[in-house]
């Protein structure tokens, strides 16, 4: 049993800060259509379509880990020009990178498949394409939404590849469905190409029962101006940090010649949310000299961390950017300690830029494609009519519960992977209180004060539907005493547990809610 998995399962598994209240992003009116292909009418008057795929059903033994590739062939004809990505899956996605380049690069069928049986890297897929989306770690739910003519070219006869990285912290297994929507606009509608780059400290060394910070200050300015021949002159669009489960912190920084930095982007907390931020009107750098960025952890174990996956940690930033030159920013080498700031240890390293002008086929839309028609590709036989987000179904209340219930296997099949590993009600700091992680779980249910205002308790033995869990987990749109609507659950997720789950909660109470 994987490293990670054994700590989560042990009950030891503590992430740093609670859930954010917030709800799950609202999709825009050209984000959400109901057709996997066709021109429509976006609200600024602009022809626009939305192509939505599905990779299909993977399952996920008890306890598995895995990080397979994963690919979408668009067969477009003609250039696509992309406003926005939605990216939904039902749980068990920890991270993933997302890619388009020629269909013919990394050759093979569609769907997932083993990264090295095709030699699939995501630094040769960059080079030989661009970056379209990163997911949120373990986010369910997101939608990367660009400002108005803001794009993401896909050239001709493209396809989306991703590697993903996969982890069940359940005991058993579970079936998780992906699927990506690609908001298009006219070419005539666009204003902008964004390019991607990256922001990465490699150095880690967290060190063990403590808090700590690593900070790179990079000076962006000259290799930028060596390898476009021009001036300094990148526009920030989107960022969008990326950790593991001790990650408790990112800044963002712009710094001028002598280091002297403003912040831009501030995040404290882990979380399953979506947590990139758009700029709009875009963060121009061009008065700058670089970027300063920084990555803080809570490590609460015993052994000091490095860099990579699962119990392992990352420190990474996705930037889409107004720029003539893609450009990889890292911290390899040469990180120590640099002073404290309370009781944060600091660390910070030296930054190595690579700088290459843009890639050849991200040109402007042509005076042919901008008096066309809007160009939309054809959609899978098994993609049409598939909205970009699921709609959520109140749970069936006649399925049965397989096996007799019990809170153990309740924690087991629902607690761990869908409440804990999305860092709400964990040990540390759980949302609303509710503690879902540490011994002495039956007594935290039935004793627990709702903090929502409603009139029922949040288990109350014999009685699912008196139940504020039963609730939550049962009904898309629960309701407090005064009929407002919250939020169900699990967190960031579009749907509910399955009907299996949730009849395994309803059982349990039933029952009586024995500690068992």
């Amino acid at each position: 049993m994987h490293a990670l998995v054994r700590m989560v399962v042990a009950g030891v598994f503590a992430a740093s800060l609670s859930c954010k209240t917030s709800e799950v992003p609202a999709a825009t009116e050209s984000s959400t259509g109901g057709a996997s292909t066709g021109a429509s009418t976006g609200a600024e008057g602009g022809e626009r379509a939305t192509l939505v795929h599905s990779y299909g059903l993977t399952t996920l033994q008890a306890y598995e880990e895995t990080e397979p590739c994963v690919q979408w062939t668009l067969h477009n004809e003609q250039p696509l020009y992309v406003n926005a990505v939605t990216l939904v899956n039902d749980g068990g996605f920890h991270h993933s990178n997302w890619l388009t380049v020629p269909e013919d690069k990394f050759p093979g069928e569609d769907g997932f498949f083993r990264c090295s049986d095709r030699g699939y890297t995501e630094l040769e897929a960059a080079l030989a394409g661009t970056v379209v989306f990163a997911q949120s770690t373990q986010s369910r739910s997101e939608v990367q939404q660009l400002p108005e003519g803001v794009v993401i070219k896909i050239p001709p006869r493209h396809k989306i590849i991703a590697g993903v990285h996969l982890l069940n912290l359940a005991s058993v297994a579970v079936e998780t469905e992906l699927r990506m929507a690609l908001d298009i606009i006219h070419p005539r509608d666009v204003e902008v190409l964004v390019a991607p780059f990256r922001l990465t400290y490699y150095d880690l060394d967290i060190p063990a029962k403590r808090r700590s910070r690593f900070t790179g200050t990079c000076k962006l300015a000259g290799p930028y101006v060596g390898a476009v021949d021009g001036e300094f002159d990148l526009k920030l669009y989107h960022v969008l940090p990326h950790t593991h489960y001790l990650g408790d912190y990112f800044r963002l920084e712009t710094i001028d010649a002598a280091g002297n930095g403003e912040v831009v982007f501030e995040k404290t907390g882990f979380d399953a949310d979506a947590n990139g931020k758009a700029f709009d009107p875009p963060l121009d750098l061009s008065g700058s000299d670089g970027l300063r960025f920084a990555c803080g952890y809570d490590n609460w174990r015993d052994v000091s961390i490095g860099w990579g996956i699962g119990d392992q940690e990352m420190c990474v930033m996705l930037g889409l950017a107004d720029s003539r030159a893609v450009m990889d920013i890292a911290v390899l080498s040469g990180s120590g300690a640099s002073g404290v700031d309370g009781d944060v240890l600091l660390h910070e390293g030296p930054c190595t830029v690579l700088a290459f002008p843009e890639h050849g086929a991200q040109t402007e839309p042509t005076a042919e494609e901008e008096a066309a028609p809007l160009y939309v590709p054809p959609g899978d036989p098994g993609d049409v009519d598939l909205e970009p987000l699921k709609r959520c179904v109140d749970a069936d209340a006649t399925v049965p519960s397989k096996g007799a219930p019990s809170l153990q296997g309740i924690r087991g099949a629902i607690f761990a992977p869908g409440c804990v590993f999305s860092s709400c009600h964990d040990a540390k700091q759980p949302a609303a209180g509710l503690d879902l992680q540490s011994p002495g779980l039956h007594e935290r249910l039935l004793a627990h004060e709702v903090a929502a205002r409603v009139d029922a308790p949040l288990v109350a033995p014999g009685d699912a539907e008196g139940s504020w869990l039963y609730q939550i987990v049962s009904r898309c749109d629960p309701t407090d005493r005064d009929g407002q609507v919250l939020r169900h659950m699990p967190y960031n997720a579009p749907t509910l547990l399955t009907d299996g789950n949730v009849a395994l909660i309803r059982a349990w109470i039933n029952a009586g809610a024995e500690d068992n």
